[in-house]
């Protein structure tokens, strides 16, 4: 009977599944938002992939669980750190031909630098989990100001021929301002740019503090955003990959992780 590997990323904000055959492929996926019980929803998402591709739940050999609310998936046989996750999975995540040696996860409440050493073990990382600058908490809700989804800010900031320096680094700051510049009649798309230029110098200032190497690896809901892989490569001056799953490395993380039989 085949067997699969099931990794559980638990975000504050969604809630990542992903299931890796015993060649490491994978096998099926989902997401969903978290909501006020992280468990109930891994449980549904493993559930529902397991239906969609045919799969008995039996055939799980291990989950293992990471991400804000790991302690509260049941069924979950260890839990592993972020860090642990997002390290693992970059490999497998990356474009073919790509070492990574810096991941740069940016999720809805937190982003996360994490410098990998040559073997793609975790030799450093910093990240900020106590401010929304930096994050998609403040594209989401700068977004709002502009009244435009937020997968459209990627796309419309390329747009953009002169991108507006927003000077405020703190949300609330922000939003005014923007909403300032919209008053004074300023392009949605250089304002959009000039939001994607200020995320990228404050995740610039992590990596230069954690000591990044060029390989890049964006990840979270960062990569869905082509505007800001473009901001980086800017600030950081070099290229900044994006995988084909960019929200799910830290789920597939944990599923390697699984079938290495690591963990803590």
């Amino acid at each position: 009977m085949k067997r699969f590997y099931a990794g559980i990323d638990a975000g504050s904000t969604y809630v990542k599944a992903v299931l890796l055959d015993e060649n490491e492929n994978l096998a099926g996926y989902g997401s969903a938002i978290t909501g006020v019980d992280a468990g109930v929803t891994a449980k549904k998402l493993i559930d529902n992939i397991c239906s969609d591709n045919d799969i008995n739940a039996d055939q799980i050999e291990k989950i293992i669980s990471t991400g804000y609310s790991r302690r509260n998936i049941e069924g979950t046989f260890e839990t592993v750190t972020e860090i642990q996750a997002h390290a693992r999975g970059a490999g497998w995540s990356a474009p073919e031909g790509i070492n990574v040696r810096t991941v740069i996860d940016i999720g809805g409440q937190d982003s996360k630098v994490i410098v990998l050493d040559e073997q793609g073990g975790v030799f450093n990382f910093v990240m900020n989990d106590k401010c929304a600058a930096g994050t998609g908490r403040f594209l989401e809700s700068l977004s709002r100001a502009l009244e435009i989804e937020v997968d459209r800010l990627g796309p419309l900031s390329l747009e953009s021929t002169v991108p507006i320096t927003i000077n405020s680094t703190c949300v609330v700051f922000a939003e005014s301002e923007v909403i300032s510049l919209l008053v004074r009649k300023k392009k949605q798309e250089d304002i959009v740019a000039g939001i994607h230029m200020s995320l990228a110098k404050r995740i610039g200032s992590m990596a230069r503090k954690a000591g990044f190497a060029e390989g890049v690896l964006l990840t979270g809901g960062g990569g869905l955003n082509s505007g800001i892989a473009g901001a980086l490569e800017d600030e950081l001056l070099c290229d900044v990959n994006v995988p084909e799953y960019p929200q799910l490395n830290g789920a597939i993380g944990a599923a390697l992780i699984a079938k290495d039989g690591e963990g803590c």
